[in-house]
């Protein structure tokens, strides 16, 4: 038996549609985190940085720059997937998109690829704009790329599976406001969880956000609250998880057929 070929124009042009949408808002979506990274800045390195010099021997402006990345990462990618899958469920296009010579995995190649290539971009402006406030030092560079090219996939799977989930616009934030936010803040974006009281950092080890935001924190200044193996391990578990769901869902037509 012959295995297809790889459709390319069909992941082409799912991609280059979804980044569309992108460019058309650009200056919004480019001036939108700059503006709040800004405000993060002036409010918690300014305000708490006063009080709090420096964690793990890094200057607390700086220690909370990949928590930040992190943060705009894991909303972004959501937001992007999550949306890019349920508008063609909305308007009903999503028939003549599973009636195409495309297959399920190209088609995911498509949305997923175009919704972690904007969270990328977003995560390279933040990190841009943070570099006008602080002193940022990169000490492993490679580990970085690869740990925003994982958390970026991760999480666009992840919005990915959502946004067939959801049956309405409010069902798209359910998620996003009311699990994604708590887990990031209870993750050590803005602190280390060896901060935290002994019961409370019991109960953030259970958060998979922490092993995202200290592997990523590691990558920037060789400091990490969990091991990176461990880090690394967990965000694999977690990609593995979600591709298994998405299987499951393409495989029974899971609101998407019906």
């Amino acid at each position: 038996m012959s295995v297809p070929a790889f459709n390319r124009h069909g992941v082409w042009a799912i991609y280059r549609f979804e980044m569309a949408r992108f460019f058309r808002t650009l200056l919004q979506s480019i001036v939108t985190p700059v503006i709040t990274t800004s405000l993060y800045f002036v409010v918690f390195g300014s305000a708490i940085g006063a009080r709090m010099s420096a964690v793990e021997g890094v200057p607390y402006g700086a220690f909370i720059v990949p928590g930040l990345i992190m943060l705009s990462l894991f909303t972004s990618s959501i937001s992007n997937a999550s949306f890019g899958i349920y508008f063609p469920k909305f308007t009903g296009t999503i028939y003549e998109l599973l009636s195409a010579p495309i297959s399920f995995v190209e088609m995911i190649i498509g949305y997923v690829g175009a919704a972690a290539t904007k969270s990328i971009v977003l995560g390279v402006v933040i990190l841009v704009t943070a570099a006008f406030f602080v002193p940022v030092q990169i000490h492993h560079p490679a580990w970085m790329v690869v740990f925003l090219l994982l958390t970026a996939t991760t999480f666009s799977l992840f919005g990915f599976v959502i946004g067939v989930w959801a049956r309405g616009f409010e069902q798209l934030q359910l998620v996003p406001m009311l699990i994604v936010t708590p887990l990031t803040f209870l993750g050590g974006a803005f602190y280390s969880i060896d901060m935290l009281p002994p019961r409370w950092r019991t109960v953030a080890l259970f958060d998979p956000v922490v092993y995202l935001i200290s592997g990523f924190r590691w990558s920037f200044y060789d400091t990490a609250d969990v091991a990176v193996g461990i880090s690394l391990g967990m965000t694999g578990a977690f990609l593995v998880v979600l591709i298994a769901v998405v299987a499951w869902i393409f495989k029974t037509g899971y609101r998407l057929k019906n």
